[in-house]
């Protein structure tokens, strides 16, 4: 499938050349990085589904790292293979993943889930300080290839005797990477809490870009957060859906601030605060043919509920977004071979491109996720105090304890990194005043991060008005 033909033709150039070697992990290396340690250029490692407590660094490789995913395209070893990044070594080292040594087109990091990364304390090149950014994935310097990963619930928030924070799921910095069919949701940040942009070229295509939050300073930005430009690369942001981001400045959509985006056939609604796209400091934004919650001048752009038919933001049939994205065939959806003239699923109608994540040449299905709100939050109310678990890390038992003030029906429930419910601890239950603990066995789970969800309403009200969740760590 020409999906794919980028990451088959590198691995198959080398494969001919005789310089490939693939190196797999555990069996060879028992962990990511030290596979790295060992690859030469050319060569794939090829990681087994399980959680990996790391933070990698491919150190200059030009190598492919990916899940089993790249034996068939299976995308459901996305979720099965884990980048947990939550134990760094180092705490001002705490991305998932940095790839900042000059790599090519030819490196590539594919097929897995991308979570716990809590960023890297990084100097900015051009003088203006020192910040912590990439949660997930830090990119300087460097123009790989980011495709096909579930990139969730990382943050870049701790910006204590910094100049800032920001790019909880990416940060991508001088140079000109290509981000493809990702999705980036649950990721904080205090600017740019899905992706920043900064002096770079990218081309960002196929992506979901969701409920990534906590953008309070330098104009938000909570979906993209792009500023100025690197000379002779363009940042063209094509065929992605941006929604249910959140700020509390500038815009929770898109910024461009002193530099200029092309935005096409994209799905940019439901972002909070502020106007979907937002340009400051002689930002200039070039859209054309994107679906835009409030309207936004240019050639085929409209402004109509998107209706989509799942939590995936696939598009139903309906929906006024099939066959509305550009119409040159540069940008056609894949032709279903069994209904010539029809696009292939997940696209829909004709070949004509539909706007969003599932549309144009790159058009291929997202494993199913679901964000449950798992950054670290709280909603705080004087009535009821989430404490701590002890221990944590745990294993394979840990007592959560809290505190009601006044009558309250309390629900405490347990899910893993990537939103699914694990279990219910308390449900709808009528607690008195005073302070309650509650035992968590894990014995029946593997390793990995954890988070308790406590959710406190009044016993004769349904609204919820108090809701915390905190993370948890078990260690077997």
């Amino acid at each position: 499938m020409k999906n794919f033909l980028l990451i088959f033709s590198i691995i198959s150039f080398f494969s001919v050349t005789g310089k490939a070697t693939i190196i797999n992990v555990p069996a060879d290396y028992g962990t990511i990085q030290t596979a790295i340690n060992a690859s030469t250029n050319g060569d794939t490692v090829a990681v087994a589904p399980g959680t990996y407590f790391e933070n990698i660094n491919f150190r200059g490789k030009r190598i492919v790292v990916t899940s089993n995913f790249y034996l068939n395209n299976d995308i459901s070893f996305l979720p099965s293979t884990i980048i947990n990044g939550s134990a760094p070594l180092f705490a001002d080292t705490g991305s998932c993943v940095i790839i900042s040594s000059g790599e090519d087109s030819t490196t590539v990091l594919q097929g897995f889930t991308i979570t716990g990364g809590t960023g890297t304390k990084w100097f900015d090149i051009h003088g203006a300080g020192t910040y912590r950014e990439g949660g997930g994935i830090l990119i300087e310097l460097s123009s790989p290839v980011i495709q096909f990963n579930i990139i969730q619930n990382n943050q870049a928030i701790n910006a204590q005797g910094l100049s800032g924070a920001g790019g909880g799921g990416i940060r991508i910095g001088d140079g000109n990477p290509k981000i493809l069919n990702n999705v980036i949701t649950g990721n904080a940040g205090k600017y740019g809490a899905g992706v920043v942009l900064n002096y770079t070229g990218c081309v960002m295509t196929n992506n979901i870009i969701t409920q990534n939050s906590g953008s309070n300073t330098f104009s938000g930005g909570a979906g993209i957060w792009a500023l100025n430009n690197l000379a002779g690369k363009s940042k063209i942001i094509e065929n992605n859906t941006i929604v249910n981001n959140s700020a509390t400045v500038g815009t929770g959509g898109v910024l461009s601030w002193g530099t200029t985006l092309t935005l096409r056939n994209n799905i940019i609604r439901g972002n909070t605060v502020g106007a979907q796209i937002v340009k400051t400091g002689g930002g200039i934004v070039n859209a054309t043919y994107c679906n835009v919650q409030g309207g936004y001048t240019g050639e085929g752009n409209i402004n109509i509920e998107p209706a989509f038919s799942d939590t995936n933001f696939l598009l139903a049939v309906s929906s006024p977004c099939v066959d509305a994205g550009d119409s040159s065939a540069t940008f056609n959806d894949p032709e279903d071979t069994a209904n010539p003239g029809s696009a292939l699923f997940p696209a829909r109608g004709t070949l004509r491109n539909d706007m969003g994540a599932y549309g144009g040449p790159r058009s291929y299905s997202f494993p199913v996720f679901v964000v449950v709100g798992v950054n670290e939050n709280s909603s705080l109310v004087n009535e009821f105090y989430l404490l701590q678990n002890y221990p944590n890390p745990f294993n394979p038992v840990t007592t959560i304890r809290f505190e009601v003030r006044g009558l309250g029906l309390v629900s405490l429930k347990v899910f893993d990194v990537l939103g699914r419910e694990v279990t219910t601890l308390i449900h709808n239950r009528v607690m008195d005043e005073g302070k309650h603990e509650v035992e968590f066995d894990a014995s029946g789970l593997t390793s990995g991060v954890y988070f308790y969800r406590l959710s406190v309403s009044h016993p004769n009200e349904s609204a919820i008005r108090y809701t915390q969740t905190k993370k948890l760590l078990l260690m077997k």
